[in-house]
């Protein structure tokens, strides 16, 4: 069995569609095709889930017409005319949950609902497309069916691969199955989701539950890249890459890869693929358990973080102060990204300022808190083994120029991790692609 996910914009139009479906034809083996809603739908559907939270029900509703028009116009651009009547009669129904939730003030339960069409509407169309249009064999898996949430919102990993394996028993002998991405109900019986970018996890959690030989992941771009080609030029795909390097730069800012979607992959030694829809040619990146001899393999940068700085002078041999300082972020359900210590203070940052101001007044009866705004993790991932390739010095002359608020270094094999100011980001980037890239480039 292989698992292959396809992104927004690879199934962003009906031609594209039809790409994907050339992609996956002819299966030597099972398959199941994980789709993600169509490029621009999620965002009009929480543009329609902001406007009905205020209260203009006229303009949410115009909204969700002009959406159902965009989608009957790709029906009939991807279907015959034959095909098109029971279509638009199928995808209306997903519009008709739409016009429905206009009627009523809307709830968080009522937005998740919203939020599903996108992955609904995208996987009708194409099952449509490769049943009536190409005479295919292919189940329409309902991911709504079989993904869960548990009590604490992580997937229930037992209860997946229990209910995915009862579906597929049921088809027994059948190669394709398409499903949606991103979408699942939560411990209560509602309909939730995996958060922005989830069609990855939900790919890596389908290949989990059945133990898939590959994990492909297709997108607009022909693998992980070794540094920000958004702000980089000159940027290349990496070949391979370890899980755990995949991780950090998924967390650390790399967008074509959802931060969890290796682990599922990872604990069961699948490897993850990184394909590129418009270059299918392309060998992408490859993502197992190996891992090159390269020190530094690549760049990415995570925005958004603030960084909090306690100080306390009873810290000097005291036992008990982190224990107390991890409290505060724990009751406050808030992660930390990156921490240093010393005698005295403890430096950390988080990308979640939603519970700050609780948390700054629970520090300050510990120690003097320092708050510092608009900073960028820097995150250089490789086969960093301390003492072997001399690699945090290369980093620190490419970077003599720019101001370091952060080091973090020997937490893992595979990260080393300095925190900016948002404003040097730019700088920095270009100046290790130029320290570590291409003069090692210009030395082979």
């Amino acid at each position: 069995m292989i698992v292959l996910k396809f992104g927004g914009t690879s199934v962003g139009s009906a031609a594209r569609m039809r790409a994907v479906a050339e992609l996956i034809q002819a299966p030597a083996e099972p398959r199941i095709v994980v789709l993600s809603a169509m490029a621009g739908t999620t965002n009009a559907l929480v543009d329609i889930a902001r406007l009905l939270y205020e209260g203009e029900l006229t303009a949410a509703s115009a909204r969700i017409e002009i959406l159902r028009q965009q989608y009957h116009m790709v029906a009939r651009e991807l279907l015959t005319e034959a095909a098109v009547p029971e279509a638009l009669r199928l995808l209306d129904e997903s519009f008709k949950t739409l016009f429905n939730l206009t009627r009523t003030p809307l709830s968080a339960a009522g937005e998740r609902v919203i939020l599903a069409q996108g992955e609904l509407l995208s996987t009708l169309l194409f099952h449509r497309y490769l049943t009536a249009m190409l005479g295919r064999e292919a189940v329409l898996l309902p991911a709504l069916e079989f993904m869960r949430l548990d009590a604490d919102d992580e997937p229930d990993a037992a209860f997946i691969r229990e209910q995915l394996g009862a579906q597929l028993a049921r088809h027994a002998g059948q190669q394709l199955f398409i499903t949606q991405g991103y979408i699942c109900r939560n411990a209560q019986g509602q309909v939730d989701n995996l958060k922005r970018g989830g069609s990855d996890y939900s790919a890596s959690l389908i290949g989990a539950a059945v133990r898939a030989q590959e994990i492909q992941i297709w997108t607009d771009i022909d693998g992980l890249h070794n540094n920000d080609p958004r702000v980089v030029e000159g940027t290349y795909p990496i070949r391979e890459l370890s899980f755990d390097e995949a991780a950090e730069l998924a967390y650390f800012g790399a967008k074509i890869l959802h931060p969890s979607s290796v682990l599922p992959a990872r604990e069961h030694g699948i490897p993850v693929r990184l394909l590129n829809t418009l270059q299918p040619q392309a060998p992408g990146t490859l993502i197992s358990a190996r891992t090159g001899h390269d020190a530094i393999k690549a760049v990415a940068a995570k925005d958004g973080l603030t960084a909090l700085k306690v100080k306390s002078s009873r810290m000097l041999l005291a036992h008990g102060f982190l224990r107390a300082l991890f409290e505060v972020f724990e009751r406050h359900r808030t992660s930390i990204d990156m921490i240093t210590t010393s005698e005295v203070a403890v430096s950390l940052t988080i990308d979640d300022a939603t519970h700050l101001p609780a948390i700054l007044d629970e520090l300050r009866r510990i120690g003097e808190v320092e708050v510092d705004e608009q900073q960028t993790i820097i995150c250089l991932v490789g086969n960093l083994i301390q003492n072997t390739h001399g690699a945090a010095r290369q980093v620190f002359d490419a970077l003599q120029d720019i101001p370091l608020r952060m080091i973090s270094y020997g937490g893992s094999p595979n990260n080393i991790s300095l925190l900016i100011h948002t404003a040097d980001k730019t700088r920095a980037l270009h100046a290790l692609n130029e320290g570590l890239f291409r003069r090692a480039a210009a030395t082979l």
